[in-house]
């Protein structure tokens, strides 16, 4: 429900909220924006969340700070005691023992994989001795190579037996994959950066041919299958999960099992692999209209090879949820859970007990988006909430799983953090996040807020960020943040955060910040997440302009200055508001947008739109709309962007010069997606823009931002 506005009259109004007759902002204007950045706001917090350190018996330690000032504690949850203590210090990172990064250590910590020359090597992590597990490896057809065109590393990507002694990986085929080229800008001739960069609609994607290496006896068994399309039920990339996605060894390292993704993602194969011989059998499939996705940030199928049983999950009844399949006949034996909410995340299956623990939203009332864990039998039965105070659970399991901490918190209310036990009981409340000498500094939180989508029925979430000082006889102009997905969306974490971005810092400058997650963004019902399949162009932007108009009624917005800024996907949409809602969108910042899917990379578009000849890329490309610009637009982009590339702003920029249209370029030569060092003149150069163009101010010459050494 839309919390209720309110604001502080000032007798005087300072200088950063902007009133009509203001013409310029000054530096402390903007040092006190930049006070509201999280390397400001952060040693104001005390009783933050914690992390906690296991140490055997399922006690922990942990560290939290009050008054700048750190202190740890030792926490046993059998004895229920938690004791202030100097003995823990430093970082609890894991250590990797000399191993690089790019090298993937076995389960029992004695071997590890890397790659050499386009083949596969195993190291004894003892003596350091290699040996060569592959030899037929050659450039772009190498063993484990890493390449989903918008991502690449030198880490070998695999999945280790449970017992050490055998790996699933595959031998990555890029030959007939058309490649993308950067250079960089210095003194004198520029580097050629070239790799292999599939699009959408190209005859040749990259495909996988999978294999299981004995590591023991080096030997390499091809599965007997054709070779896969560089494919993942949770994502484009193979590896997002951080480890080579889709796959589930049986202990004894006999069988593998796996799933198979269709190029458009709309068909999912389940087999099971012997790896002694290669053979593979068709266990059950599943094919979906749209897109097929196996939950959110993390995959939730699971083989359960004691039991002959798989469990599957599925949107197949509008929402996702978790399957039970004989694994011998390939049969659906029940569904295990059931109802109006989405399972997102299943973290552990006890087989023993027949239990499953996994999160879910939109069960509970409320915010749709809080995430809240569960456990369920096998047989569907005995569903109980484990975490049931409102707001977003972030919970950490112990060792042996028979605990948990579980850190909860709202978009305005601070975290709470308690440690519970398996079955939910609450053991102690550890630590309640205070966060008094921040809103003593003026900080403010922003508002949770609930409007109707575009269609009228829908109710869609986000937030609003006002100045910490208003004044009661203005209107402010808005600013809207998005990322319309359909991956993610604007918002990103339900979780307290002190300070997101700069919308806060924005809104300090004399504006009023709208952050809504528009429909066709994961997280609710296959049909939410759907609405916009196939032409992704429409970017969400007619549920923010209603949200706008919705918002203007309870907060005090100008309907007739209207911003709007994005990054990545934002950019796009960005651009795409500015040309298709031209007298609704005044003023624009475009950042590295993915403008033309046909000039990013294979898998995103092919999997929200479709493939090319199914669904009309030409319609949704922002350069054929560029003629329509009526107000300020800049565009950003980095020369050595690796994930969407330059010349997708470019073809913007050269449609834009085409149709006679005045706009402002920035670009930064040497920075690929993300503006690195740059990032802060970035944001500065953002604040300049909105200030000059929407609140109709001079903002202060070249402002310096002093970042995060400013703490």
């Amino acid at each position: 429900m839309m919390n209720k506005y309110w604001f502080t009259v000032t007798a005087c109004t300072l200088a950063f909220t902007a009133n009509a007759q203001q013409k310029a902002l000054t530096v402390k204007d903007y040092e006190r924006a930049e006070s509201l950045m999280s390397y400001n706001t952060a040693k104001y917090i005390d009783h933050a969340t914690v992390q906690p350190n296991w140490l055997e018996g399922d006690k922990f330690w942990y560290s939290t700070k009050v008054n700048g000032n750190e202190q740890a504690f030792l926490v046993d949850p059998v004895k229920k005691t938690k004791t202030l203590t100097t003995d823990y210090k430093g970082s609890a990172m894991p250590s990797r023992r000399g191993l690089s990064w790019s090298e993937v250590l076995s389960p029992d910590g004695k071997k590890a994989i890397l790659i050499k020359d386009y083949n596969l090597f195993v190291k004894d992590i003892a003596t350091g001795k290699l040996t060569q597990l592959t030899t037929d490896g050659i450039k772009d057809y190498g063993y484990a190579t890493d390449n989903a065109g918008w991502k690449h590393s030198d880490a070998p990507i695999l999945r280790w037996s449970p017992d050490s002694k055998k790996i699933a990986t595959f031998q990555q085929d890029q030959r007939n994959s058309k490649d993308m080229y950067l250079v960089t800008t210095n003194v004198g001739a520029p580097t050629l950066k070239a790799w292999k960069y599939p699009l959408p609609g190209d005859k040749q994607i990259a495909t996988i041919r999978r294999v299981i290496i004995d590591v023991e006896n080096p030997k390499v068994v091809s599965l007997n299958i054709p070779a896969d399309p560089h494919r993942a039920t949770l994502s484009d990339d193979i590896s997002s999960s951080g480890t080579f996605d889709d796959i589930d060894w049986k202990a004894d390292g006999t069988e593998v099992a796996f799933v198979s993704t269709s190029r458009d993602h709309k068909n999912e194969k389940f087999r099971i692999a012997n790896t002694t011989t290669g053979a593979v059998r068709e266990v059950f499939e599943e094919t979906v209209k749209t897109q097929y996705e196996s939950g959110q940030g993390a995959i939730n199928w699971r083989y359960l090879p004691a039991s002959k049983e798989i469990i599957w999950y599925s949107e197949r009844d509008n929402w996702g949820h978790l399957y039970l399949y004989d694994s011998g006949n390939g049969k659906l034996k029940n569904q295990i859970t059931k109802g109006d909410f989405v399972v997102t995340r299943l973290v552990k299956v006890d087989e023993k007990t027949r239990t499953l623990y996994f999160f879910a939203n939109g069960r509970e009332k409320g915010n749709p988006y809080f995430s809240y864990l569960y456990k369920i039998g096998f047989d569907g039965k005995n569903l109980a909430l484990l975490t049931p105070e409102v707001g977003n659970h972030q919970v950490v399991f112990s060792p042996s799983f028979a605990y948990f901490v579980d850190s909860y918190s709202r978009p305005d209310v601070p975290a709470v953090t308690v440690l519970r036990n398996i079955n939910g009981k609450l053991i102690s409340t550890l630590e309640k996040t205070d966060v008094s000498r921040l809103t003593a500094t003026g900080w403010k939180a922003p508002a949770p807020v609930s409007v109707k989508a575009k269609d009228g029925k829908t109710d869609i979430y986000g937030l609003v960020f006002t100045p910490t000082k208003m004044d009661a006889n203005q209107k402010y102009p808005v600013i809207d943040y998005i990322y319309p997905g359909p991956q993610g969306g604007s918002v990103g974490s339900w979780a307290f955060v002190a300070s997101r971005g700069d919308h806060q810092a924005l809104a300090e400058l004399g504006f009023i910040v709208v952050v809504m997650e528009g429909t066709s963004n994961p997280g609710r019902s296959k049909s939410f997440h759907d609405m916009s399949y196939g032409n992704m162009a429409e970017n969400t932007l007619p549920d923010q302009i209603a949200a706008i108009r919705q918002l203007s009624v309870k907060y005090p917005i100008d309907t007739n200055k209207v911003g709007i800024w994005g990054h990545s996907g934002g950019g796009f949409a960005t651009a795409a508001a500015m040309f298709r809602y031209p007298d609704f969108f005044k003023v624009g910042i475009s950042e590295s947008g993915n403008h033309d899917n046909r000039n990013y990379e294979d898998d995103w578009g092919e999997r929200y739109n479709g493939l090319v000849e199914n669904s009309d890329y030409e319609a949704q490309a922002n350069q054929n709309y560029a003629k329509n610009l009526k107000g300020k637009l800049m565009l950003v982009h980095g020369m050595m962007d690796d994930n969407v590339p330059p010349y997708n702003t470019l073809l913007v920029v050269e449609a834009l010069e085409k149709a006679n249209k005045s706009f402002d370029l920035v670009i930064f030569p040497n920075s690929a997606h993300g503006y690195g060092a740059y990032s802060p003149y970035m944001m500065r150069r953002r604040w300049d823009y909105f200030v000059q163009h929407l609140l109709g101010v001079e903002p202060p010459k070249d402002y310096q931002m002093k970042g995060p050494s400013a703490r």
